[in-house]
């Protein structure tokens, strides 16, 4: 059985490239996600190489489950890319919505520390784990209309620094891959409760913001690495993007 890698958020975005990345990479890919439409889309396109399991990493019984799928598979898991994540609404602290910074905090945080529970033991059973999670830019670099993402991702950057540490001396890798403006399908639009115009704007006059494939590539290569090198911090910006409020736009 081949190396086994699951990844979270599979359904669409970064997500869904990092899959089909890691396919071409010799893993067998579980695509783990929500919307079981499109994860199976997905492994219909990879092929043999990938594994569709629904999964709401909110739940603690769907990431029990799986987890259980994982293991039904009988090949060894050597990597848990945590990508599943998201923000809401882009309102000052003064005015935020509650229930959008506790959906961010459950998603980006809390899913991520379900799931990473579930699965470390087979990471270290294996003997060689990687487990890489996907944070932002925000983890680090506050801006106004973020707070309640900018909150999430420094928690999950928090999560997973301690988790290094913890797991020094076993072998389990813990990388954390921080990108900056990425146009994906769905990240902004959701952002903006599924206004594409608003969506469109933020990228408005960017000539070449990254995209999902840029991403997976920078996972796909900190993964590969040889198993005594641990890439720590990966921060990942468009060559336009400079700094968090410096972005050059050619309107």
């Amino acid at each position: 059985m081949q190396n086994i890698a699951v990844v979270t958020g599979a359904s669409s975005g970064i997500g869904a490239a990092t899959a089909r990345r890691l396919a071409t990479e010799g893993f067998h890919v579980v695509a783990a996600a929500r919307r079981a439409d499109r994860l199976e889309a997905l492994v219909k396109e990879i092929g043999a190489g990938a594994t569709a399991v629904g999964c709401d990493v909110t739940s603690d019984d769907s990431v029990a489950g799986l987890a259980a799928a994982v293991a039904g598979l009988g090949g060894p898991l050597t990597l848990l890319v945590n990508n599943a994540g998201g923000a809401r609404g882009v309102d000052p602290v003064a005015t935020g919505a509650v229930e959008d910074w506790q959906w961010m905090y459950d998603v980006n945080v809390l899913g991520t520390l379900r799931v990473t529970q579930a699965l470390l033991p087979a990471l270290e059973a294996s003997g060689r784990g990687t487990i890489v999670t996907v944070g932002s830019t925000a983890a680090f670099t506050p801006y106004e209309g973020g707070g309640g993402y900018v909150a999430a991702k420094h928690a999950e950057t928090a999560l997973v620094g301690t988790l290094r540490l913890e797991l020094s001396g076993k072998p389990v890798r813990v990388v954390e891959i921080d990108p900056g403006m990425v146009r994906t399908d769905e990240f902004a639009v959701n952002r903006f409760g599924g206004d594409r115009a608003k969506a469109d704007s933020v990228y408005a006059g960017v000539r070449e913001p990254l995209v999902a494939d840029d991403i997976a590539d920078c996972i796909a290569w900190a993964a590969t690495r040889a198993q005594h090198v641990n890439i720590d911090r990966l921060v990942v910006r468009p060559i336009a993007q400079a700094a968090q409020h410096k972005v050059h736009r050619e309107l």
